[in-house]
């Protein structure tokens, strides 16, 4: 005799937000049961009570149970009516938490859906962007310059790098291409909408203490590379490309990382 078939579980997931923090709970738990015949059903971005009673009455008509994730009190008042009513057995995950946390903190929750979602999407961002930084310093991958949010432009020793990595870890996509010498610039760079480029200066003196210093610790490049001459040059160079192409200009000869940094997100609206 053939060996009847289990009938397959419908699982509800209710949620006013993604549904993810519900599709762990739900995941976690079927991991403790080997080979469970489950039906998952996720009803997510549950914003009314109606959406959420209809959810529990297609619940009923397979016998399904219902987990939910549910911060509005309405909704959540709404849900276990219907499911009394419905003869449905629900499961609140995060209610028992709320209440506790509640009392325990002695201030009421937000109640607002995908807060925890909005969280990790600030994590992941800045993920992102330092991944992008990391890809695009010092011009490389200029094909792909105009994916970037901002773009420092400048000589060596200006910054560039150390404060697109800062950017990069408030969720800016920060490239940065160096201006070598009296050269022009890339066009790539020249293509780009010019209130995202920034050119970064610096007076000859503090550039050349700068570049003398590196030159000591890694050894001495070209002499050009630390004449003061030759280093007023390249300034005056940069200085008329970033007026030429219409690009924003920071001194940055006496500031630090973190106002640079902050002056061009202030600028950029972030």
């Amino acid at each position: 005799m053939a060996k009847k078939k289990p009938k397959v579980q419908k699982v509800y997931l209710l949620s006013g937000g993604t549904g993810r923090t519900a599709s762990q709970v739900i995941e976690s738990a079927l991991a403790q049961f080997a080979n469970p015949e489950v039906e998952v059903v996720r009803r997510l971005q549950v914003r009314s009570a109606r959406a959420a009673v209809k959810t529990v009455k297609d619940a009923a008509k397979t016998n399904a149970v219902l987990l939910h994730t549910l911060v509005s009190p309405e909704i959540r008042e709404a849900v276990v009516e219907a499911a009394t009513r419905e003869h449905v057995r629900t499961f609140d995950i995060l209610g028992p938490a709320l209440t506790l946390l509640e009392d325990s903190l002695q201030t009421p929750p937000q109640r607002q859906p995908g807060l925890s979602h909005e969280l990790r999407k600030e994590r992941y961002d800045r993920i992102d962007a330092v991944d992008f930084t990391l890809a695009h310093d010092d011009g490389c991958l200029m094909r792909d310059l105009d994916q970037a949010d901002v773009v420092l432009v400048g000589v060596s020793r200006v910054s560039k790098s150390v404060t697109c990595f800062y950017l990069a870890y408030r969720g800016i996509r920060a490239a940065n291409v160096p201006i070598v010498g009296l050269n022009d610039p890339p066009e790539e760079l020249v293509k780009l909408d010019p209130a995202k480029v920034f050119g970064l200066t610096m007076n000859a003196r503090r550039l050349t203490s700068l570049r003398e210093a590196r030159a000591e610790t890694f050894g001495a490049p070209q002499d050009s590379y630390v004449d003061q001459h030759e280093i007023a040059r390249e300034l005056g160079h940069t200085s008329a490309m970033i007026a030429k192409y219409g690009w924003n200009c920071i001194d940055v000869s006496y500031r630090s990382v973190e106002e640079v940094a902050h002056d061009i997100l202030k600028r950029v609206g972030k």
